[in-house]
């Protein structure tokens, strides 16, 4: 049984000193009658709540059951003195905390950074260095930065303030890229003019580039589309057409126009094949300045083609990117794997969705990466223009920002539609499990309790704005000045981009599940408690509509993708109110709105069910429904695929891909408990040494690949199929 002590170290757990705590507690109290034994008694239950448990326990968790157990045995005026012996303890780490931590990361002994994040590795430098510079970061915020109710609520898991490591710097969350201008009138990177590539291939390379530079000028994820790289393809085939035309001239080969197509065709699609390549692997061997691979999202839609040729051509991209992602990249003992960037975001539309569809083909492939490689995820194009209006009625389809976040519509000074180029200020979730067990199950208590969350958050995501506001364009000029998001001048504030719907702040929200079943006593699917978690959807929507109206700034309600907060949130949850049954007593509590992990639904009930709640969330959510092996049953997917496009707006199929690099094994590696902790083991050779286990599971809405911490990974381990 593991402890986990306040620098985050995990040591073996040692009931002697809890022991030894007592008891200098009682020497400093003068009217205890508590014996050695009766110390015993207490460190034995200790000891039998902890691994009752089934997970490793913080110091913190053990300290309150030593508070506890002291005044069940009467002892009050002792455990007061505990209290006290525990507070001034307090006040002296308090002086070197953020050393521990930053000495415990270089060492690699912080098991909660280790596993904080599924795709950054904690033992590279690069890591490590921005790691560091996050907790001095986070110490700068938590200390000076940020109200003290705020950092308060944020330490208890009422609400949790994202990415609070990067508060002290005027840096924003997540954007979509405006590949177009800058692939087309030219950008700068690291003080180097790079103007308009005069080929597919340079203009892939550019992009890569870009990517690097903007995942290094923010902290959340970015969208690129590859309908703004589809111009270059004719670039690229008219040069060369002209160079096969001039050399067959010069050697006086006479070459009918038709065969010189098919060469240049030939030609196009090997400088595609080389293209994509290019983006697939460097992205995959990219390392930004805060130590991880860029989160970025290739977006594929058929639809942002600006003719039949450009829409021909991009055809040719996607298909490319497709047929290499169902191929993988190698790994370092050569073997096929599944990369976890690029996040693809496939469109459905008419013109791909039916067997007599032009595009159908590309669906298909779809489908065969999807049971193959996770991705792409899907978008119907259908559901996005009925729900994404703009103030005329028009509706628009696009990407989201990295993995879930999404715009609301907006149009510029000249009333044209405008979603490259814009971005998220931040985000806070509101923990509504919190909620709903802070009232006692009392309806009326609840609302109020709602409300003060709520204002809370307001409070916290003003903060937010307010550190961006004033940021001179200076402090990024890729995002401000060279055309990512805009071309600002050199000093000019990015003020104007902060107000009027340019920009998104998401009121983020987890946990309605538990929620609902605390409330009503049952899960959200029951059609009598449906209702009420419907209501909790459009308070939380009134609440971001009257902040808009008071702010002029866009706020917006936001599926919380929780990755390490879901364990942080449910450990919270179980400090303030104790295990309840099916809404506590997990290590996990629930992504957004979705159907619990443990509940059993078919995939089509689920995504139908979902749709209603996502709805409801327009500043970002992603459904998606867990599959066994899909690759000898293509069609089964494609029917799942055909009733996204009618039903839900985004939602992806989370299949499996993992490899044993010690026996060579390639199919699911599944998760057995051996000491309170859940392992990884190889079902073929028994390998358990994940440095040699190559796992990618849907984390969030991305593919995380470096493992998880104990809420996560029990979330994975419990999951339900829904085919």
């Amino acid at each position: 049984m593991k402890v986990i002590k306040r620098d985050k170290k995990e040591v073996e757990f040692d009931s002697t000193k809890i022991e030894a705590a007592i008891k200098k507690a009682r020497n400093a109290c003068t009217s205890s009658n508590l014996s050695d034994e009766n110390i015993a008694d207490i460190a034995d239950y200790i000891t039998y709540k902890c691994k009752k448990l089934d997970h490793s326990v913080s110091v913190e968790d053990i300290q309150d059951m030593v508070e506890d157990q002291l005044m069940a045995h009467g002892e009050f005026a002792l455990a007061k003195e505990y209290v006290k012996y525990r507070y001034n303890r307090q006040l002296v780490r308090k002086s070197n905390t953020t050393d521990e931590k930053i000495l415990s990361l270089i060492e690699l002994q912080n098991e909660e950074v280790k596993q904080e994040n599924s795709n950054k590795n904690p033992t590279i430098n690069s890591t490590q260095r921005d790691y560091m510079a996050g907790e001095v970061s986070r110490d700068l915020t938590n200390r000076i930065l940020l109200p003290k109710d705020i950092v308060e609520a944020h330490e208890k898991g009422i609400i949790h303030f994202h990415d609070s490591d990067y508060f002290a710097q005027h840096m924003h969350n997540c954007d979509l890229v405006n590949l177009e201008d800058m692939l087309q009138n030219g950008t700068v990177i690291s003080g180097t003019l790079i103007e308009k590539p005069h080929s597919f291939h340079t203009a892939c390379n550019v992009a890569t580039q870009i990517v690097a530079q903007v995942a290094s000028a923010q902290y959340g994820g970015q969208s690129i589309s590859l309908a703004h790289l589809a111009p270059f393809v004719d670039i690229s085939r008219k040069k060369i057409y002209n160079k096969f035309r001039k050399n067959f001239e010069e050697l006086g080969i006479d070459v009918t126009e038709d065969k010189l197509s098919e060469i240049v065709e030939k030609e196009v699609k090997e400088e595609i094949n080389r293209g994509v390549q290019t983006i697939q692997y460097q992205v995959v061997t990219l390392m930004t300045t805060n130590g991880q691979t860029p989160f970025v999202t290739v977006f594929m839609y058929l639809g942002e083609a600006k003719n039949e040729r450009e829409k021909a051509d991009l055809a040719l991209i996607i298909e490319e990117v497709l047929r290499q992602r169902i191929q993988g990249v190698k790994n370092e003992k050569g073997a096929w794997i599944t990369p976890a960037f690029p996040k693809l975001i496939y469109v459905l539309e008419e013109q791909n969705i039916t067997e007599d569809a032009p595009y159908f083909y590309l669906t298909e492939l779809a489908a065969k990466c999807t049971a193959k490689r996770m991705v792409p995820d899907y978008i119907s194009e259908k559901i996005m223009l009925k729900l994404k209006k703009d103030k005329n009625g028009e509706g628009h389809c696009y990407t989201c920002m990295g993995c879930r976040s999404f715009l609301t519509p907006y149009l510029d000074e000249n009333g044209k539609p405008k979603y490259y180029g814009r971005f998220n200020q931040g985000v806070v979730t509101i923990n509504l499990v919190d909620v709903a067990c802070s009232s006692h199950k009392d309806i009326n208590k609840f609302w109020e309790i709602f409300d003060e969350r709520l204002e809370l958050c307001h409070r916290a995501l003003m903060c937010r704005h307010k550190r961006l506001k004033g940021t001179p364009s200076d402090v990024a000029p890729i995002l401000w000045q060279h055309g990512a998001l805009a071309r600002l001048k050199k000093g000019e504030t990015i003020d104007k981009l902060l107000y009027g719907g340019y920009s998104t702040i998401s009121l983020g929200y987890a946990g309605l599940c538990e929620c609902t079943r605390y409330m009503t006593g049952k899960s959200h699917t029951d059609p009598s408690a449906t209702p009420f978690a419907l209501e909790v959807m459009k308070h939380m929507n009134d609440a971001c509509a009257k902040w808009k109206e008071e702010e002029n700034i866009d706020f917006s309600l936001y599926g919380t993708p929780l990755e390490s907060t879901t364990y942080k949130f449910a450990k919270c949850l179980q400090k303030r109110f104790g295990i309840i049954k099916g809404v506590t007593d997990k290590a996990y509590i629930t992504n957004s709105y979705h159907v619990h992990v443990t509940e059993e639904i078919d995939a089509f009930t689920k995504l139908a069910f979902e749709s209603q709640f996502q709805k409801l969330s327009p500043g970002g959510a992603i459904s998606y429904v867990e599959v066994p092996n899909m690759q000898n049953n293509i069609p089964a997917v494609i029917q799942v695929i055909q009733f996204i496009y009618d039903n839900i707006m985004y939602a992806e199929l989370n299949t499996k891909s993992d490899y044993c690099q010690k026996c060579g094994y390639d199919g699911e590696i599944k998760l057995f408990k051996e000491d309170g902790k859940y392992v990884w083991k190889c079902p073929n050779c028994g390998n358990t040494d994940q440095n040699f286990l190559n796992i990618a599971r849907r984390t969030c809405g991305y593919i995380g690949v470096n493992f998880w911490n104990f809420g996560r990974t029990e979330e994975i381990a419990e999951r339900k199929l829904h085919l």
